[in-house]
């Protein structure tokens, strides 16, 4: 079935492309979503208004999200955690715990932009992506410490 994506969709293609699908795939997931409509000379126009809003709309969140990303690089993070004796940690640090940390910093992000596998559960320093946007994302360097000791520059 030929269908016009309305939204970007992740190893598909973008907004406005004609794409080749099976038929249960768009009859079942990207039709009641809203995320594509059946390839038709109407739906191509309305499609093509759609692009150009969304276009101008895009490039606005991409340039509040590199804002967003130039003022974060200039934050440290540092979380102290219980340990125990052999430096081990008594649980583990979220992504929940570090966007509370940036909530903290005025910085109101949701965790689940936070690219985080597996919580951290060494102390040390972690590199966490944050993606921002589609097309931005930033590191955010992760200090983990013992509670109680001074971090250190």
């Amino acid at each position: 079935m030929e269908i016009i994506l309305r939204e970007h969709v992740d190893k598909l293609g973008d907004r406005g492309e004609i794409v080749k699908v099976a038929d249960g795939y768009a009859r079942n997931f990207l039709l009641p979503r809203k995320l594509a409509l059946p390839a038709t000379d109407a739906n191509r126009k309305h499609v093509e208004r759609e692009r150009k809003i969304a276009e101008v709309r895009d490039a606005q969140e991409r340039g509040q999200a590199e804002a967003i990303a130039t003022r974060l690089q200039t934050v440290d993070i540092v979380i102290a955690r219980r340990v125990g004796e052999t430096d081990q940690l008594y649980g583990s640090v979220t992504s929940a715990d570090i966007a509370e940390y940036l909530h903290g910093k005025g910085f109101d992000l949701d965790r689940r932009k936070l690219i985080l596998p597996e919580p951290i559960k060494t102390i040390g320093d972690h590199d966490v992506p944050l993606k921002l946007h589609r097309d931005v994302t930033v590191p955010l360097k992760v200090r983990v410490v013992k509670e109680g000791q001074e971090p250190q520059a």
